[in-house]
């Protein structure tokens, strides 16, 4: 590291600050952006050096599958925005919770997980952990009475996304949280739809927070990348799965993540910003029949957004009148918004969830999520808000 470069300096900095400088350890070159360490393999100094990385007696890098000094920088970068001791990067953020549960949960254990989460996490706990004899119990996001209900003896993990993907229901992690200690379990969140920038659940009694960092941390739909967030002990569990199973990130993707972080806070204000004006305007709208957005005063969970949110983010829902026909015909008469299921892009994105992102639940699963046919979900980006409303329109002239 170069001296004219010190990580102490960073000590209770801003998180506008530590976004764009945690994580940098320059090497002697002087460097002023991060590299990118493109090897898949270290060369030792010596056969005893050889063997002391090997076991972990010396710090320093082994194989690119779990050490990568580009890596380590996003690690560390992320870890610092949410407020934590460390961070394992991933090759996508199902990779992020795949490796969290395999880590940290075992035959006989039992998992809380909410009805409301993203379609594939729903898949991932109900169709595939059971094979490996992990209990799931599904109950609403926003119903503490039924998460009490649910706790039994062996609930190892209680896992929630706030906001959920996509009708923006919130949960309330500090009560989730003491849910979570009274029975010795662990609070996992996804933090996607807000990240640290809107949303810290580790400063709220959270024990683990996961990223899909190709969302909002890249911030412009370029690569795909995951993040699990927590304290140094579970956190040396997740990069032990890590190191023996693969789920790696490249160096590529990490530092692109870092180009993203950069202008985190900066784009996910113009984001809610954006979104909030959105929502109001469809809200207006007789085609309209239901708008999903925690920053609209009459969302169920907007007080609870507005203590531990510091902005509403940049997804929202809406239900048009009718059935799948005219969410379809909506969506097709667009022109600027991508018709895409990925969120947290520089480009808004448009999306009728019932026959994508959650298309593969059951009718019932579906009906219970409140995936809805007429729903459709925005993902609002950075263009100007008033042509967003001029397509959006086009949507409702498209509607027979």
């Amino acid at each position: 590291m170069s001296d004219d470069f010190e990580p102490s300096a960073l000590d209770g900095v801003h998180q506008d600050t530590l976004a764009v400088r945690a994580g940098i350890s320059r090497t002697a070159e002087g460097e002023h952006s991060e590299p990118i360490y493109a090897t898949s393999s270290y060369v030792f100094d010596n056969a005893a050096d050889a063997a002391a990385r090997f076991c972990g007696d010396t710090p320093g890098n082994v194989y690119s599958r779990y050490t990568n000094p580009t890596v380590r920088t996003f690690e560390q970068r992320i870890a610092a925005l949410e407020g934590a001791e460390a961070a394992v990067a991933t090759a996508s953020g199902m990779a992020a919770i795949l490796s969290t549960c395999m880590a940290l949960l075992k035959y006989g254990d039992h998992v809380l997980c909410s009805r409301d989460v993203f379609g594939t996490t729903t898949n991932l706990f109900g169709k595939y952990l059971v094979k490996f004899g992990v209990e799931v119990t599904f109950v609403p996001l926003v119903d503490l009475a039924q998460w009490r209900a649910a706790v039994r003896p062996n609930t190892a993990m209680l896992f929630v996304e706030t906001p959920s993907n996509p009708l923006c229901e919130v949960a309330d992690l500090a009560l989730l949280s003491a849910l979570a200690r009274e029975n010795d379990s662990l609070l996992v969140v996804d933090n996607c739809f807000c990240t640290p920038a809107l949303q810290t659940p580790l400063a709220l009694g959270a024990d683990i927070v996961v990223h899909s960092a190709t969302k909002y941390l890249d911030g412009q739909g370029r690569c795909v990348g995951g993040a699990v967030v927590g304290s140094l002990q579970p956190m040396d569990e997740v990069l032990t799965f890590l190191r023996t199973c693969g789920p790696t990130m490249s160096a590529f993707n990490a530092w692109v993540f870092l180009k993203g972080l950069e202008t985190l806070r900066l784009r996910m204000e113009a984001h809610s910003r954006s979104a909030l004006e959105l929502a109001r305007w469809l809200q207006q709208q007789p085609a309209v029949e239901k708008v999903y957005y925690a920053g609209l005063e009459d969302h169920p969970g907007h007080d609870l957004a507005c203590r531990q949110q510091s902005a509403f983010g940049g997804v929202l829902s809406f239900q048009v009148k009718g059935g799948k026909e005219q969410a379809w015909q909506f969506i097709d008469a667009t022109r600027i918004l991508s018709l895409t299921a990925n969120l947290g892009d520089a480009k808004s994105t448009i999306v009728h969830p019932a026959t994508t992102t959650h298309g593969r639940l059951s009718a019932e699963n579906r009906a219970a999520a409140g995936i809805t046919d007429n729903l459709i979900r925005v993902a609002v980006g950075l263009e100007h808000v008033d042509d967003l409303k001029v397509d959006l329109q086009r949507g409702f002239a498209g509607l027979s």
